[in-house]
């Protein structure tokens, strides 16, 4: 079995999108505690009632803009992760016709996606969800018409980050946890005779690094989330083409043990796992083609229906994209991080290279700009 090489294209994409989308989120976070730090360093805190009173306007403030940073997030997460959800089903959609002759191109169904899908993904707690709506199979049973997949708002709501929270109340409780740890620093050095600059110093470290890592981990498993939530239902939505599908661990930079031990295995659809299966999982699923019941060949090895080559099923990511050229690696890694690709090939095998690659990898991609790699459907 082959895998196409654009999905690991698509894997370095994404973790370059959860880059993109938690450099925002975290940005506006911390200005706010910058911003909350620097009044505390400019006031003389002390047992005063009027620095009382200064002291207490400042803790209200950040917990009032911590609470609206947690909506905002929610607002731009909600977003991002909308349009993923559409333009990864395309994508998926894509690499099914890519295995496909033209004359068979029209089985390929389609996904529809609701347009409260990503709102449901991000807010919704699946333990309080009850709305109770006329299926679309009903319907489309009834009006005696073909009924169009979907991703629809229930299905957003099964999706929940792996601590069973929602995108929202994460960002909410992580807000609430850092204007408390705000005010309990400030209290703790009043009481030891600390100074405001002391005290000031010492949070703006507390309240930026750990948080900014949670808020990065929170996105990129949300990413990875959609998207393989779009890849498996394209896949369920094409039994006809393809009934199972491979768990692919290749580019987790620190490939956990349940990553380890699922990684290469099949599945059926809707009876396997799928990722992601951590926090900062940046595993994937491979659809595996019904070849035999299609009655087509399948393509030859490092040969593809379209463009984009084949990774032997015996060869990692890594080993495939040491020996292409230069146009191929940059295309796929950027021009300026080729150089560092191949260092790291250089020492530590292509293979070790490619995770330690995306772990490092800080660039970014908007969702405008992966729009743009990822138009729609193409044949060569």
């Amino acid at each position: 079995m082959t895998t196409p090489a654009e999905l690991y294209k698509n894997a370095i994409d994404l973790n370059r999108f959860s880059n993109s989308v938690a450099r925002r989120i975290v940005r506006t976070y911390n200005n706010l505690i910058v911003d909350a730090v620097k009044r505390l360093a400019a006031s003389d805190v002390g047992p005063t009632a009027t620095q009382a009173a200064r002291l207490q306007a400042i803790l209200a403030q950040l917990k009032t803009s911590l609470e609206g940073w947690a909506g905002t997030a929610t607002a731009v997460s909600v977003e991002e992760l909308q349009g993923l959800v559409e333009l990864q089903t395309k994508f998926v959609t894509n690499i099914l016709n890519g295995e496909l002759p033209d004359d068979l191109l029209l089985q390929v169904r389609s996904v529809r996606i609701s347009p409260q899908f990503a709102q449901a993904v991000a807010t919704i707690d699946p333990t309080t969800y009850n709305v109770v709506t006329l299926s679309d199979d009903l319907g489309a049973t009834v009006a005696g018409v073909p009924k169009q997949f979907k991703l629809d708002i229930g299905d957003g709501t099964t999706i929940t980050l792996p601590n069973g929270a929602t995108l929202a109340a994460s960002y909410r409780r992580l807000a609430g946890q850092q204007a408390e740890i705000f005010t309990k620093e400030v209290q703790n050095g009043l009481i030891l005779g600390e100074s405001s600059d002391k005290i000031a110093k010492r949070l703006r470290r507390q309240l930026t690094a750990v948080p900014n890592n949670q808020i990065k981990a929170m996105v990129r498993t949300s990413v990875n989330q959609v998207a393989n939530a779009a890849s498996q239902a394209v896949y369920s939505q094409n039994q006809e083409i393809t009934k199972r599908y491979r768990y692919i661990a290749t580019l987790d930079s620190r490939t956990s043990a349940i990553c380890r031990a699922l990684d290469g295995r099949t599945f059926e659809y809707n009876k396997g796992p799928t990722p992601p299966q951590h926090f900062n999982c940046r595993s994937t699923t491979v659809p595996i083609v019904d070849y035999k019941g299609l009655d087509i060949p399948p393509p030859k090895p490092g040969k593809r229906r379209s463009s984009g080559g084949l990774v032997p099923a015996d060869q990692t990511y890594g080993q495939w994209l040491s020996n292409q050229s230069k146009e191929v690696k940059a295309d796929v890694l950027g021009v300026k991080q080729v150089p560092y690709f191949n260092m790291l090939s250089r020492k530590y095998g292509p293979s070790v290279a490619i995770r330690k690659f995306v772990s490092a990898d800080g660039t970014e991609v908007t969702l405008q700009e992966l729009q743009a790699r990822y138009p729609g459907v193409k044949r060569s």
